[in-house]
């Protein structure tokens, strides 16, 4: 029986979907030792990891395993004066050593914060001021230990240095380090309560923030894995995710391991997507779940079988309905789309017993009290827009939901105002109760006195051979108030023209409403894009 089961009450329906869940957990919970050392304890040979990277390296950790690395690393830490309450970053890219070290850290009660190896010096030095780190334990590769010895000195910080594998100047070498330290750790008291991750915001709209989440996190995403991922006991489920992103705790450790599955951790830096669907027959994946860009890499290089594979979802950015058909005219796998944010766990989704739809966000996890608010807080008419809130039940903020952000406790009462946490997206709902995104309350443009979603116009575009990549903002107009134009990044065998442009608008206005129709189109190299890939409107309406 999965683990999962001890910390939750579910009542499920006919059809095996989730009707009604709860938590329940010891005030003392803490995921390390009560799931990862607990199964190692009654079963010590129970495959958790499944690890290879590019050049053929391979690897497969046991819950024991966990267990004695996690010791040692965490024995490392504490002996050079780390303890409880303390932060640590790690910059450790898809390495196993992150699953060693954060399952380290969660033991000792310190803070982790994941970052990814791309930053760069100015983006480590603002983490480590804003943080107030106390250590960063780092890759040896891409340049990653010289950029954190700039940002150090830069920021003016004191903090301990650990390199993994490697010596390198300035850093302690961890690997060896934990080889010769001692894989017995007295358990460290902590409580649910305290914090246990914090991960900084992508910063699509401002600088990042810092999000906390506490001890209770990885129980909220029991739902994320068994019901949207719907992975499977003794299966392998892969999520593709670099350790420094948010993505990471939702698909390629917590919820997995408490439902049962094995994680499959692929190592690259190169995303090829033959290579990837390589590995998933290998190693007989089951379950996977990727980000939208990685199934249009996948769709259009030519999909190969994969008769293994059961269940795929995609959460992150929006989904356009012309993947989702080619996928599933190859596979006969429906992609389920999910959403949620730094801030959160899963909150809608395409749940397992439910009639997926294409497109659509889904429903309301039966963990939350999901609902569609006006900009005033007021209700709003069915297939109306309104931003997505989550209101806590019988007054209480629920497991899942950030603790707080860093030093910034009035932005923190801001987006609970009301009582009620605001997620700044808006979104509207069917006649059969499933949630539609219909963009950033912030990227909605008010053209002719409408109100158009720039997603659903990248989505038309995007079904435009000579498409790429694009973005649809609202840019000022004297007769319309503001006007829709479009950002385009056109494909290689395309001649940017003014022909070209004529062709897109043609194409694409004949499948819009008028008042929908794009105005203006700007061929673009690339677009701007914060460190997780996400496209900075923003900067492009900045540029009018």
């Amino acid at each position: 029986m999965s683990i999962y089961k001890k910390y939750c009450t579910e009542v499920l329906d006919e059809n095996g979907g989730l009707k009604e869940f709860s938590l329940n957990y010891p005030e003392n919970f803490n995921f390390a030792y009560d799931v990862v050392d607990a199964i190692a304890d009654e079963e010590p040979d129970r495959k958790a990891l499944v690890w290879c990277n590019t050049e053929g390296e391979e690897h497969v950790f046991t819950f024991a395993d966990l267990k004695r690395e996690s010791n040692k690393i965490a024995n490392v830490l504490s002996s050079a004066g780390l303890k409880k309450g303390m932060k640590v970053m790690l910059v450790l890219k898809r390495h196993y050593e992150y699953w060693f070290t954060v399952l380290a850290l969660h033991k000792l009660g310190i803070t982790a914060i994941p970052a990814t190896h791309m930053l760069l010096v100015s983006d480590y030095v603002y983490r480590i001021q804003m943080a107030r780190i106390d250590a960063v334990i780092c890759t040896p590769y891409n340049d990653v230990p010289a950029r954190i010895r700039s940002a150090v000195q830069q920021a003016g910080s004191n903090c301990i240095l650990w390199c993994i594998k490697n010596d390198e100047m300035a850093f302690r070498n961890l690997t060896r380090e934990a080889e010769a330290a001692s894989d017995v750790l007295e358990r460290v008291p902590t409580k649910a309560t305290d914090n246990m991750l914090m991960y900084f915001t992508s910063g699509t709209t401002g600088y990042p923030k810092g999000v906390f989440h506490d001890f209770t996190y990885p129980l909220a995403h029991i739902i994320t894995a068994k019901y949207w991922q719907q992975v499977s006991e003794g299966g392998l489920h892969l999520t593709v995710s670099e350790t420094g992103w948010g993505k990471a705790s939702w698909g390629k450790i917590y919820g997995q391991w408490l439902c049962g599955a094995a994680v499959m951790v692929y190592d690259f830096d190169n995303f090829d997507p033959r290579q990837m669907c390589y590995v998933i027959n290998k190693y007989g994946v089951d379950s996977f779940c990727a980000p939208p860009t990685i199934y249009r890499y996948i769709v259009r290089k030519g999909l190969p079988a994969m008769p293994g594979l059961k269940h795929v979802a995609t959460a992150g950015e929006m989904l356009a309905p012309e993947i989702f058909k080619k996928f599933y005219e190859t596979t006969g796998l429906m992609i389920n789309e999910g959403y949620g944010q730094t801030e959160t766990v899963l909150l809608l989704a395409n749940l397992k017993g439910m009639k997926a739809k294409e497109g659509a966000l889904g429903k309301p996890s039966p963990f939350y009290n999901v609902q569609l608010r006006s900009r005033e807080g007021g209700p709003v008419a069915p297939g109306e827009v309104g931003e997505i809130v989550v209101v806590p039940r019988e007054g209480a903020r629920q497991e899942g939901v950030f603790s707080g952000y860093l030093y910034d406790d009035a932005q923190y009462e801001y987006v609970w105002r009301g009582g009620v946490f605001h997620t700044g997206d808006a979104a509207y709902i069917d006649e059969d109760g499933y949630f539609w995104f219909y963009g950033r309350f912030d990227d909605i443009i008010k053209t002719g006195g409408f109100r158009v979603g720039p997603y659903e116009i990248e989505n038309v575009l995007m079904e435009h051979p000579a498409v790429v990549e694009c973005s649809v903002v609202g840019v000022p107009d004297q007769l319309r108030g503001q006007a829709i134009k479009a950002f385009i990044v056109a494909g290689n065998d395309y001649k940017v023209s003014k022909a070209l442009e004529l062709d897109i608008k043609n194409s694409c206005n004949n499948k819009l409403a008028e008042y929908k129709w794009i105005r203006q189109i700007e061929f673009v190299d690339e677009l701007p894009k914060t460190i997780s890939g996400k496209i900075r409107k923003t900067e492009l309406r900045e540029k009018q």
